[in-house]
């Protein structure tokens, strides 16, 4: 089933609600720049297991509306609140790839975690994406100066290359060219939006702020938010746990889905 929510008088915001009777309801937020559908693995299989799975697109990205403004963390974690009171979500698990994950990490913290049983972050992209004066992990600024370039002047090749350092595991080119398709759907504002928002924003405080139980995921080859960030989100979460993907980059989910999915569903019935 997938309908829209309005999560500002003239923004909606596309779901996807899959097994709507399941016994647990577990949120997914995707990362930059695709949209639910980076889940297909995980809704192909979650939902016979009797779960709930609800996937939104991002404003700017996938179904959604695309208005020019509102990518900064707390707006994107506000449409997610708008999500879970329309549909009335209760003790849920939360889950967010890349940037995905850094819109669960605000939602947490801006929203008190409102409704969230357990949360999950796969390759998140926190507390920083980017390295600071004070913070030596992370890429370096250019290398979004230049993802924002790529973005107004050659948006395709810009996708095109981001998608080879996506996977770690070799892919066929139908897999590839379905990737780059689905970063195609967002508005190229909306893409240059957030890549900008990786430059201004940091999570620290944020993750302090997390209570419940957090499984932390994360490829030991990401060439695009890298292992090092995974262990500062264990530092940082005080009830948290670090599983390393040893043979994943970026798309865990992909790279070693069956593992991944593993993992998630012992997570969750703990």
């Amino acid at each position: 089933m997938g309908y829209y929510i309005a999560v500002e008088p003239t923004v909606k915001v596309y779901v996807e609600d899959l097994n709507p009777r399941g016994n647990k309801t577990i949120m997914f937020l995707h990362g930059w720049p695709g949209s639910h559908k980076l889940f297909e693995y995980q809704f192909d299989h979650l939902p016979s297991m009797g779960y709930r799975c609800v996937g939104i697109d991002t404003r700017g990205f996938g179904n959604s509306d695309k208005p020019y403004k509102g990518y900064d963390y707390d707006r994107l974690a506000d449409d997610v609140r708008c999500v879970v009171n329309a549909l009335r979500l209760r003790d849920f698990i939360l889950v967010g790839h890349s940037t995905g994950g850094a819109i669960a990490v605000r939602y947490m913290s801006r929203h008190k975690g409102y409704g969230v049983s357990k949360l999950a972050l796969f390759a998140a992209a926190v507390p920083s994406l980017i390295k600071r004066s004070d913070f030596p992990y992370g890429l370096e600024k250019e290398v979004v100066v230049n993802i924002i370039k790529g973005t107004y002047n050659d948006r395709p090749k810009m996708l095109r290359d981001f998608g080879n350092m996506f996977f770690f595991k070799y892919i066929t080119k139908d897999l590839s060219d379905w990737l780059f398709q689905l970063g195609l759907q967002a508005a190229g504002w909306a893409t240059a939006a957030i890549a900008n928002t990786w430059l201004r924003e940091v999570l620290f405080h944020d993750l302090e702020t997390i209570t419940v139980p957090t499984l932390i995921l994360h490829g030991i080859h990401d060439k695009i938010v890298p292992f090092s960030l995974a262990k500062v989100q264990r530092q940082y979460i005080e009830n948290s746990k670090l599983v390393p993907f040893e043979f994943s980059g970026h798309g865990l989910f992909y790279d070693e889905k069956d593992k991944f999915n593993e993992e998630l569903v012992k997570f969750i019935e703990e």
